[in-house]
């Protein structure tokens, strides 16, 4: 039998001119959509056995295929997440039949249900696998082209030592030490969470993230300061893996609602947790920190990411800017500039 129901959702099964056997779920529960698409894959399978056309490859094909070669992403369980709602859209669709149109009205759809930033990342994995199934497997002509929503660049949220203070006091024992330790080295929450003991050097004041567990897959050294000091202390003892713990078990998550509940006691709004990160990094720019430095500490791959902190350091870039002014010194060009500017007409 060519359709078979299991469930809810329609399963085709039949054998090719050469012999091949092929099953697969049509992905709807409505039976004449599903004689529709076995009749299309049987009828190609038969273009390609007996006319020997190209044979053409569906979207889970190439879905399946995008996540095997990628699987050492850092983003690969969010690709993982954003494929999941895509396949609504595309699921046993022939990939050179997914044209700009098609495209544009799920990015439509998204940045109404979401945002326009949540559309681009739904439509820049898109684009990622049509581009590998031309450029890498060589099963399409071309990809069409995909136009991404402009987004507004955010400002960078950060607290000033008061509100930082005054959160503290709003916040259990082991979520303050949580704050605290990200505070004193900018490092992002899952990398917080999920430090463990063989990764800190107590003795050498020492800490450090795998390349494998760090966003740009590099290697993060971080130097720990008193305060980061003393939340490791109160940590030894409580677990013997993880560095971070609550009543014996590890912590899974730092965003929780009593997190949520103690910024709002604390009259604080619009703050994720990852903006402690960018308070970290606030405070030492503002301290003077240059940015190259900044940029180490921080695991940045990119100088960019870093550039966003320059404009916190204003008496840094004035001690740099009056250099020139010093060269000026002992000469009267200075002085002549402003009696021209100065002189009446």
């Amino acid at each position: 039998m060519s359709l078979k129901k299991r469930g809810n959702t329609w399963h085709i099964h039949f054998v090719t001119p050469s012999g091949k056997r092929v099953r697969c779920a049509a992905g709807t529960a409505n039976k004449t959509q599903a004689q529709e698409l076995h009749d299309k894959l049987k009828a190609e399978a038969w273009r390609v056995g007996k006319l020997g056309e190209k044979p053409s490859y569906t979207w889970d094909d190439a879905v399946y295929k995008f996540l095997l070669e990628t699987q050492h992403k850092a983003t690969h369980k969010d690709d993982i997440y954003r494929l999941r709602w895509v396949q609504q859209f595309l699921r046993g669709k022939i990939l050179h039949e997914i044209d700009r149109e098609l495209i544009g009205r799920i990015g439509e759809i998204k940045a109404r249900e979401a945002s326009p930033s949540t559309a681009n990342r739904i439509l820049a994995v898109i684009r990622s696998i049509l581009r590998k199934a031309m450029l890498d497997w060589e099963w399409i002509e071309k990809v069409p082209r995909i136009r991404l929503y402009k987004e507004a660049k955010r400002r960078i949220r950060w607290l000033t030592p008061e509100q930082v203070k005054t959160l503290l006091a709003e916040l259990e024992p082991h979520q303050r030490d949580l704050m605290l330790f990200a505070l004193t080295t900018g490092l992002r929450q899952g990398n917080v969470l999920k430090l463990e003991w063989s990764q800190v050097d107590m003795a050498r004041h020492v800490c450090w993230i795998h390349p494998d567990q760090a966003k740009a897959r590099i290697a993060i050294h971080v130097p720990l300061n008193s305060a980061a000091m003393d939340v490791l202390t109160r940590q030894i003892g409580k677990h013997p893996q993880r560095v971070f713990s609550f009543r014996g078990k590890p912590i899974a998550w730092a965003n929780t609602k009593s997190w949520r509940d103690a910024l709002k006691r604390a009259g604080i709004e619009n703050f994720r947790w990852h903006d402690l990160r960018h308070t970290w990094a606030s405070w030492l720019a503002q301290q003077g920190t240059p940015l190259n430095v900044l940029q180490e500490l921080g695991g940045w791959e990119s100088e960019t990411m870093v550039r966003r902190y320059a404009h916190l350091a204003p008496a840094q870039l004035m001690e740099h800017s009056e250099k020139s002014a010093t060269m000026l010194k002992g000469t009267n060009m200075a002085q002549s500039h402003f009696a021209m500017l100065t002189k009446p007409s």
